[in-house]
Parts: C-alpha cells; sequence; structure tokens
C-alpha cells in the first residue's frame, strides 16, 4: 500500500537572536511587580478580552495545526486539532473568569470524605449546561491526605494581607505535541502563581507561536506575556537568565534533568554531589507509560465493539503523540472474553488510518520496540513520515520490562495480562502492578461495566484510592482529564528534582483547588454518543468550532445545536 500524501507543512520560525531575547525578559521583569498589584476586576477584564481573540483566532490556528501534522482540512481528524487546541484553552478562559468572580474560590458542587478521611471535591458538573454537555459524566480533585479543603491561597492571602509580593517570571518551556499545553501552563502561572511569562515555543511546533499572539493579544498588550522562538541555545540561555524566577516544562524526563543537572555524563555526579546547574524552581509534566485497566466483566457484542473502538481512539488520537495516550491495555489472564476484545481492537486500529509521524524520533523509537519486541504485529501501512499502529502481544507483567519501562511516543500498544481470574481479584492486584511496575504517574485509564463495578463496590474503591497516578479516568479517556480545565493535571504528588519521574506540579485546577492530589474523572460505560476520540467518529470537526462558541458563552440553543451535530457521529 502506498504512503499517504501529507498537506505542505507550515515554515518554522526563525530562532529569536539572544539580545532580542534579553529585551524581552527585560520588559516583562519590569511589569512583575505591577502584575502582582493588578485586581480581580482587571484580571476579568483581560480574561474576557482573550475569549474574544481566541476564539476569533481559532480557525487559523487549526488550519496552521492541520499542515503540520499532515491532516486533511474539513475530514473528522481536524476535529483534533479545534478540541486539544482553541476549545479547551476558551474553556480554561472562562472558568478562570467565574474563578476570579468569586474571589478564587467559586462554589464546589458537593464536598466530601473518603472512608480514610481523606476530603474530595467534585468540580464537574458545575451547572445545567455541563451537566447537559456531558451527561452522566462526573469528575472530582482529591485533597492530599491530611490537608483541609480550601480554595485559591493566593487570592485569600491576598485578600487577607497589605502585602502582595515583588512577583516573579516563569519561563515555560511549551510542549511539542498539543498546541493548548503552551498557552494554558502560561495561564496558570499568570493566574495562579501571579507569575509574568516568557514561552519558548517547542521547535516541533513552533507554527503555533504566531498564534498565541494574537490569541493571548490583551496578556501581551499588557506587557505579562511573551512567546520566544529556538531551540537548545534559546532554552539554555533562558534556564541561566538572571531576570527568570522559575520554570515550568511539559517534556520529557530526560530533557528536564539536563536542565537542572546538566549533560548526561556529569548528571550521576551532579545527584550524588546534590550539585545542580540549575536551582530555580522548576515545575513539569513529564509523561507516562499509560495503562488501561480492563476489568473482567460479562461484555455483550456490543460491549466490545464499543470499547475496543474506545480504546484505539486512545492510542490514535494526534498520531499517538500524547503523554495520555494508551501504551499498554492490561487485562486479566482468566477473563472469558479477554482474546476477543484484544482481538477487536486490533480489527479497529487496523482500519484505522496511518497518521503523519510529525513528531521527531519516531521511528528510531518504533524501532527500538521492534527490536526488544520481535513478535510486534503491523496494523496498519508503514512508509515514509510513517509509523504503524502496533500491538506487542503478550508483554510479561514483570519488573523492568523494556515495554512497560520505555514511553511509546508513536503508535505503539502492549498487550499485558495478569494472573487473576475473577474481577475481584484482578482488583486487587492491578493496582500494585501499575504503581511499581509501570513507569510514570501522570494518568491512567480503567473500563469497568456497571454491574461488575457495582458487584464489587469495595474493591474499586479501594482501587481508585491505592492508585499513584494524577489522573485516573473511569470509562473515558484521560484527555479528558487534561481538557476539562476544573480538573487537575499533572503526576502524583511526591517526586523530586533528582528523581522527576513524571514530573513535580498541577496546572489548569481552574477551581483553584489547595493541595491537589489527583482527580478522578468518571463515565458512563456505554454513553449514547460516541466519544469525540473514537477514531470512526465522523463529525467532530464540525463539532469543534461548535465548541468553542459554546465555551466562550453556553446557552442552551448552542447546546442543541451542538447534540444536533454530535448525534450524526
Amino acid at each position: 500500500m502506498a504512503s499517504p500524501r501529507f498537506p505542505e507543512p507550515p515554515t518554522h520560525q526563525p530562532p529569536t537572536a539572544l539580545d532580542a531575547v534579553d529585551l524581552l525578559v527585560k520588559a516583562l521583569a519590569e511589569q512583575k511587580g505591577t502584575w502582582v498589584q493588578t485586581g480581580i476586576k482587571e484580571r476579568i477584564d483581560l480574561l474576557e478580552a482573550c475569549l474574544v481573540s481566541v476564539e476569533k483566532e481559532a480557525p487559523a490556528w487549526v488550519s496552521t495545526g492541520c499542515q503540520a501534522k499532515g491532516v486533511e482540512q474539513g475530514t473528522p481528524h481536524e476535529g483534533e486539532l479545534w478540541f486539544s487546541g482553541p476549545a479547551v484553552l476558551i474553556r480554561n478562559l472562562r472558568l478562570l473568569v467565574n474563578t476570579l468572580k468569586a474571589g478564587g474560590e467559586p462554589t464546589v458542587r458537593t464536598w466530601s470524605q473518603r472512608a480514610d478521611g481523606q476530603h474530595v471535591a467534585q468540580v464537574y458538573p458545575a451547572n445545567w449546561h455541563e451537566k447537559m454537555f456531558f451527561p452522566d459524566l462526573t469528575a472530582e480533585v482529591w485533597i492530599e491526605p491530611g490537608k483541609e479543603p480550601t480554595q485559591g491561597a493566593l487570592y485569600r492571602e491576598k485578600s487577607q494581607s497589605e502585602a502582595q509580593g515583588s512577583g516573579g517570571m516563569c519561563l515555560v518551556l511549551g510542549a511539542g505535541n498539543i498546541s493548548s499545553i503552551g498557552a494554558q501552563d502560561a495561564l496558570y502561572k499568570l493566574f495562579h502563581e501571579d507569575e509574568v511569562v516568557i514561552l519558548k515555543c517547542n521547535p516541533v511546533n513552533d507554527w503555533a507561536g504566531p498564534h498565541y499572539l494574537k490569541a493571548l493579544a490583551p496578556l501581551v498588550e499588557a506587557g505579562v506575556f511573551q512567546v520566544v522562538y529556538g531551540g537548545a541555545e534559546q532554552g539554555a540561555h533562558l534556564t541561566q537568565h538572571p531576570l527568570v524566577d522559575s520554570i515550568h516544562i511539559t517534556g520529557s524526563d530526560a530533557t528536564h534533568d539536563r536542565i537542572v543537572w546538566g549533560e548526561p555524563s556529569e548528571q550521576v555526579q551532579r545527584k550524588a554531589a546534590n550539585d545542580p546547574v540549575c536551582t530555580k524552581p522548576i515545575a513539569s509534566e513529564l509523561g507516562c507509560v499509560t495503562p488501561v485497566i480492563v476489568v473482567p466483566g460479562a461484555w455483550t457484542d456490543k460491549d466490545l465493539d464499543f470499547q475496543a473502538r474506545h480504546v484505539a481512539g486512545m492510542v490514535a488520537h494526534n498520531a499517538s503523540f500524547n503523554c495520555n495516550a494508551a501504551k499498554a491495555i492490561v487485562v486479566a489472564s482468566g477473563w472469558a472474553l479477554k482474546d476477543r476484545f484484544l482481538q477487536k481492537v486490533r480489527e479497529v486500529l487496523t482500519f484505522t488510518p496511518s497518521r503523519k509521524a510529525y513528531y521527531p524520533g519516531a521511528q528510531e523509537r518504533y524501532d527500538a520496540f521492534l527490536k526488544n519486541y520481535p513478535g510486534a504485529i503491523p496494523l496498519s501501512e508503514s512508509g515514509e513520515q510513517v509509523v504503524p499502529w502496533t500491538v506487542l502481544p503478550k508483554v510479561p507483567a514483570k519488573k523492568g520490562e523494556y515495554a512497560l519501562t520505555s514511553e511509546a511516543f508513536c503508535g505503539v500498544l502492549a498487550e499485558v495480562e495478569l494472573e487473576a481470574e475473577t474481577a475481584s481479584e484482578f482488583l486487587g492486584k492491578v493496582g500494585a502492578f501499575c504503581n511499581d511496575e509501570v513507569w510514570g504517574t501522570l494518568s491512567c485509564m480503567i473500563i469497568i461495566d456497571s454491574k461488575t463495578e457495582k458487584s464489587n463496590q469495595d474493591e474499586f474503591e479501594k482501587l481508585l484510592g491505592a492508585l499513584r497516578y494524577g489522573g485516573i479516568a473511569v470509562n473515558c479517556w484521560a484527555g479528558l482529564v487534561y481538557g476539562l480545565g476544573s480538573t487537575t493535571w499533572g503526576a502524583f504528588p511526591g517526586h523530586t528534582v533528582d528523581n522527576v519521574v513524571s514530573g513535580i506540579g498541577v496546572v489548569h485546577n481552574a477551581f483553584m483547588i489547595d493541595h491537589p492530589q489527583k482527580s478522578v474523572v468518571r463515565g458512563p460505560f456505554r454513553p449514547q454518543v460516541k466519544h469525540v476520540w473514537d477514531p470512526t467518529h465522523k463529525s467532530t470537526h464540525k463539532m469543534g468550532p461548535k465548541v468553542c462558541s459554546f465555551e466562550r458563552s453556553p446557552s442552551l440553543f448552542k447546546l442543541i445545536g451542538l447534540a444536533a451535530t454530535a448525534m450524526r457521529s
């Protein structure tokens, strides 16, 4: 089969000269104190102006993104660019407006306590339109054990004290895959941590930079946000810049360690001596070998078909260049439907069109997996700029296994069986397996039918409490944990700069929950309409602009139109 033809990618932005970088940094530094003193009303005005400018810029933003990722406009894949780009940014902006109108402490629908006393905030649905937008979906932010259920520490402390602080500047090192990440990270630093922001675009998606500047023009005009371009030279210059106070990176643990501990040849010695080359506070989101935990149940053929598409969509979205893409599907060895389900996942991937491998190094990473797993089964075509969807059968569930300790940032899915005969036995084993043998703590997914969940309620809730992941998605993809905005996004707490794993700190968190531990999103086992990440969905590209409009200013009229489009999936 011939390799597909992809649109010509956009031209890369030229690297920003270091003297120009210095001028931008100096100008931002002069606004640090002013930004700290900027009141809530003025901040709301800026956010509301950004809502207008982001929606205006959205079509051009999506069009350039399609070029960069080899997506033909006017096809369902275009919807990915809407949902993972301007749509989630618009939602985040609107939620921040609501939060600031409440002084940093918006009303939480329900506060509850688990049996062990841990506090839980239900942050979704927060109102009628959220309840109608995603029927039967709920989202919670769990507080770190022993911490009290409080919100909005920054604004609460400001209201209680005359001192406002001197402010700071954060260098945001943007991700190269999802175009909303850099902009959303910037919003978090600005409105949650009172820091002005200089964002260095990753060279992979520096095409997004001009769209950031237009979409967030009110923040640029206020002198608190700027964008620069370039690679290692600009990055090193900024990480060591005396006017930069903190750093936030979305990328890999290897990049993080190079920033903090220097060249690979010196890192072991520097860590042993606690002698970092960069001592600035650094927050990070650094990926994960994301598991899909499939709890055995008595599924119908329609259940098997639906969930096969569900998992395939978690793999194929954005050509699998997602830190929350499904990378290991974990099933019980004694589940009677195990082989049928795995085969159906393979069948869906076989008929899912190949995608452009736009992210550098994809072929090399893929080749490394083939070297370690000669029994790998490619399910789609390969060729120039294409890495095929590929499954790794019978990956051993053991410590140090390559597929469980190396993130496949390409379309590879490991099939793993745990020795278990029943749902109860599986639920009792899978938490320790994922926590201890699967690398990373960013996010995971659980698929469980309602009957099995009900009959194993105690074991299931115990599993949710035991899983050491910053985001847990039940019967949905962890992309929702990222995209809802009202949830937190980041690794499970406890990592350190010398053992950073999936990162330190969180972003998003529009309810400004203090001391978050994890977010848990729960959806129905079989929703009424297809998930937008379902690879067979026919109308995501038509939904994208409507979601942007709805999220900017929700209304029943817009919701009805959106629902009608969704039903034509």
